[in-house]
């Protein structure tokens, strides 16, 4: 579990399957067997060298996120698992990936820059204004939305402490649903207790 609050920018060393990132806060505390969110992926460390952490990424994970994109020198967002006693600043974050969107458009507005993204009906038929969703693992407000696409108004310090202040319009992001939202629907259609 996460919170959605970003600890540092990693560089991509090595690209999948077998992704090496150069992340120097997160491997000081990191262990083999730690979870840590990879732009909103959760990966588990499997080997730590100094500073390079290592991670395997299955194909399900590739083909679900935009992690099989990455290069060498790609800056990604990381947070380590929350741990008990930690402050939860952001909101509940799986770091499940529910789909891939991309940036439309980013407008400066005042100090902050208001970020419109477009994403699949699987994210937005749990979109809320006011209500909070994970763009490349960062807590997020959704100011506004529509049938193709929600707003999120993006402080500066946000913008230097995570890679969405390096998106351009066309760029691919993951995306993560509010945790509620998919409860509430589940309850809604009498189906929670259900299992195969």
């Amino acid at each position: 579990m996460f919170t959605g609050i970003v600890i540092e920018q990693g560089e991509v060393v090595e690209p999948p399957p077998r992704l090496v990132l150069r992340a120097p806060s997160t491997a000081a505390d990191a262990v083999v067997g730690d979870s840590v969110a990879i732009d909103g992926c959760c990966l588990t460390v499997v080997a730590i060298d100094g500073e390079l952490l290592s991670f395997d990424a299955v194909p399900e994970t590739l083909r679900r996120t935009t992690l099989g994109r990455l290069a060498p020198g790609s800056a990604v967002n990381l947070e380590p698992a929350l741990r008990a006693g930690d402050r939860m600043g952001g909101h509940l974050v799986q770091g499940h990936v529910d789909a891939v969107g991309s940036l439309v458009a980013a407008q400066p507005e005042g100090d902050a820059v208001n970020m419109t993204f477009r994403a699949p009906e699987a994210v937005l038929r749990y979109v809320i204004e006011k209500g909070s969703i994970g763009v490349n693992g960062v807590s997020l407000t959704v100011t506004a939305f529509d049938d193709e696409t929600f707003s999120v108004s993006v402080i500066p310090h946000t913008r230097s402490v995570t890679n969405l202040g390096r998106l351009e319009a066309g760029d691919e992001v993951n995306l993560e649903a509010d945790l509620f939202g998919k409860y509430v629907e589940r309850m809604q259609a009498g189906r929670a207790f259900q299992t195969r």
